[in-house]
């Protein structure tokens, strides 16, 4: 049965190696290939807003994606530093956020009802809270020297499921990124606490 762990092997092997490779041919850096995906998160929202829901779920997807890329440049070309990963770590948030931010625009854009889109505000808040929460906590527990990567809805989760929930949206127009954002706000709550206890048991492992 595959878990987590062998799925990121795999990707390691056949794609997260093989694509650092060949971006370091290219002469990117591991900092440039960040910025390079946070801007394609960008654009991808901007997309949105306009109501691109198919185009800009896809460029996410892609942006959001060159994150497998940039953490494998640099151990590849031994250029891993404390700065990196903390633009790593921000920009990842913020281009998340973004995309958020883009389907706001778009819901407040649109000739949607008052009730509709108070729905989707909420959606999007909530979403946006524990999301954020969610990856805080893991930052969190480094600091405290607690490791883990336990949860059901982490950000690779939250790529995948937002990306293909604009495209699916644009397919369907059925409103389907609605039940995505309350699917992710439900399942990133129980996340959460998966984190608070797994943490909290490695503190106390460690006292």
């Amino acid at each position: 049965m595959l878990n987590r762990e062998h799925i990121r092997s795999l990707l390691a092997r056949y794609i997260e190696i093989p694509g650092a490779k060949l971006l370091h041919k290219m002469g990117l850096t591991p900092n440039w290939i960040t910025v390079i995906g946070f801007s394609i998160c960008g654009v991808s929202a901007l997309l949105v807003a306009r109501g691109e829901l198919f185009y800009g779920g896809l460029l996410f997807l892609v942006g959001a994606g060159l994150d497998l890329f940039d953490g494998g440049l640099a151990r590849l070309t031994k250029t891993e530093s404390p700065f990196g990963a903390l633009l790593d770590s921000v920009l990842d948030r913020l281009g998340e956020a973004s995309l958020l931010l883009g389907i706001a625009a778009y819901m407040l854009l649109s000739d949607f009802s008052k009730e509709k889109t108070f729905i989707y505000v909420m959606a999007l808040i909530l979403t946006l809270i524990l999301s954020q929460s969610v990856s805080y906590l893991r930052a969190r527990g480094e600091g405290l020297n607690a490791y883990t990567r336990t949860g059901l809805m982490t950000r690779p989760e939250r790529v995948m499921i937002l990306g293909f929930g604009l495209i699916i949206d644009h397919l369907v127009n059925v409103d389907f990124i609605l039940w995505v954002l309350l699917v992710v706000s439900i399942i990133s709550f129980f996340t959460l606490f998966q984190r608070i206890f797994a943490i909290r048991n490695i503190l106390r492992k460690d006292d």
